[in-house]
């Protein structure tokens, strides 16, 4: 509510900070020397949001230091009623409503989608209604 993370920029530089990435890999650390036999990760990110871009830098961390391993990402996007998520015609984007957020939502999905593909085994994206909440 209060709009840290709004864009996907906001949230892939969350992670550039020196502490939250050190923090972050320590835990990541932690938990993987844990394992007895490690397989892979599973991903949980929202697309419609900054953490878009927080869920990107993560994968692509997974990515470079454990690059035998399979990541499977999960893309979360809730319903579009109460967001007001533009509609996709082609490649166009049309927004349902003239607000910043609208246009901040649909690049939060397409970038998410392309970064997560990127560094990603598998992308599965997930929606409550079709499309993405993007028609």
């Amino acid at each position: 509510e209060c709009g840290c993370l709004e864009a996907f920029g906001q949230g892939e530089s969350l992670l550039q900070d020196p502490g939250c990435l050190e923090e972050l890999e320590d835990r990541l650390h932690f938990y993987v020397e844990e394992c007895d036999y490690l397989q892979g990760f599973q991903v949980l990110c929202d697309l419609h949001d900054g953490f878009s871009g927080v869920g990107a830098k993560a994968t692509e961390l997974l990515y470079d230091e454990y690059s035998g391993k399979g990541i499977l990402t999960w893309g979360l996007a809730p319903g579009t009623r109460n967001l007001g998520i533009p509609m996709v015609v082609g490649f166009f984007f049309l927004p349902t409503q003239d607000s910043p957020k609208s246009l901040y939502r649909a690049l939060n999905v397409a970038l998410g989608l392309a970064h997560l593909s990127r560094h990603s085994s598998l992308l599965c994206p997930l929606a409550l209604s079709g499309g993405l909440g993007l028609r």
